[in-house]
């Protein structure tokens, strides 16, 4: 049995502080606020788990019944399976069912007029990924913290800041100057992380609205499907309301690199009011209620999500967005596999 520290209470590091305990290391997570933390990157009404690509492999197709499992484990009901409808150009329907067939997946093509109140792009059909749906977000961090909390090999601890990582002695120093040593460290502390260790990394500020939607297609949007590659230029995607949710928009578009996380310009809320009128059918009919933006961080030569070794038994994964939190449970395998092997060192 070996001793795993995490630094950061998001998606990643308490997903990845379940599996190392399910594969019998002791681990600590600290964060500088409470746990799990509510100013995270991850902390929010809902994400989309998806899988349907191009490239698509069987790793993304087995994230549905990866999630399914982890209901199961930590209990509650956190995994609308409403399903995800992606826009493709009708002309090019043939490579998304090639793509799903060689991954095993369930799809449907379905015509816009079957889904009415979401705007596509002219030309556009919608290709329904069946195993598919949202995850409840706020609801997953909070189930998985009181997993933890259940589990004697693990120690929590909020309100616990880490101000430095000593990467080739595979320790943390606190705020009150004391250090935290472990056989492997994870620094998962969201678009932060790069302020404690080295990370090829930028910065991406999301903007993202919420809006009610009338109250007589109330029934039609609890059962809606997740919607990607919809607007009228198909850069737009929305999570559908559902257990006490907004409808949630954003774009492409809303996406811009920044410097630093300090508070929002004007540019980004008129981006966010135009967003409605991009994606919805008859927008008037939908208040906005909250605009949010989310910061998380990406690999400065791909755009992708980021899993560095910063040293020899220390390895660091930054805030990922969206895709950061459907993929959480194939990190935590691979933080798995690396602490096993440092311990075994």
């Amino acid at each position: 049995m070996g001793s795993v520290v995490i630094a950061g209470a998001g998606i990643n590091g308490l997903i990845t502080a379940i599996r190392c305990v399910r594969a019998g290391h002791r681990v600590t997570v600290v964060d500088r606020g409470p746990v799990p933390n509510h100013g995270s990157s991850s902390f929010d009404q809902h994400r989309a788990l998806r899988a349907l690509t191009t490239e698509n492999t069987g790793a993304a197709t087995d994230l549905h019944q990866r999630w399914m499992r982890l209901q199961t484990l930590l209990g509650g009901r956190f995994y609308r399976r409403v399903g995800v409808v992606s826009g493709w150009p009708a002309d090019r329907v043939d490579t998304a069912a090639a793509a799903a067939e060689r991954s095993g997946m369930r799809i449907a093509v379905l015509e816009p007029n079957r889904l009415p109140h979401i705007v596509f792009p002219d030309g556009h059909v919608g290709v329904h990924e069946l195993d598919a749906g949202v995850l409840l977000a706020e609801r997953v961090l909070h189930a998985a913290a009181r997993w933890l909390r259940r589990h004697s090999a693990v120690t929590l601890r909020p309100w616990t800041e880490v101000v430095e990582v000593d990467t080739d002695r595979t320790r943390v120093r606190l705020a009150d100057n004391t250090w935290l040593a472990g056989d492997f460290v994870l620094v998962a502390a969201g678009a932060w992380t790069r302020e404690l260790v080295p990370t090829d990394t930028v910065v991406h500020r999301q903007t993202i609205v919420y809006v009610r939607p009338p109250r007589e297609l109330a029934d039609w949007w609890e059962q809606a499907p997740t919607a990607g590659g919809v607007g009228d230029d198909g850069t737009g995607w929305l999570l559908p309301p559902g257990d006490g949710t907004l409808l949630k928009l954003s774009a492409t578009g809303m996406c811009r690199t920044v410097t630093d996380m300090s508070d929002d310009d004007h540019l980004d809320r008129a981006a966010a009011h135009h967003c409605r009128e991009r994606l919805l059918a008859a927008p008037w009919r939908y208040p906005v209620v909250a605009v949010r933006h989310c910061h998380y961080t990406v690999d400065a030569r791909t755009g992708a999500a980021a899993l560095e070794q910063v040293g020899p038994a220390v390895w660091a994964r930054a805030a990922v967005g969206g895709d950061g939190f459907r993929t959480a449970p194939l990190v935590a395998d691979r933080i798995a596999e690396l602490a096993a092997t440092a311990v075994a060192a």
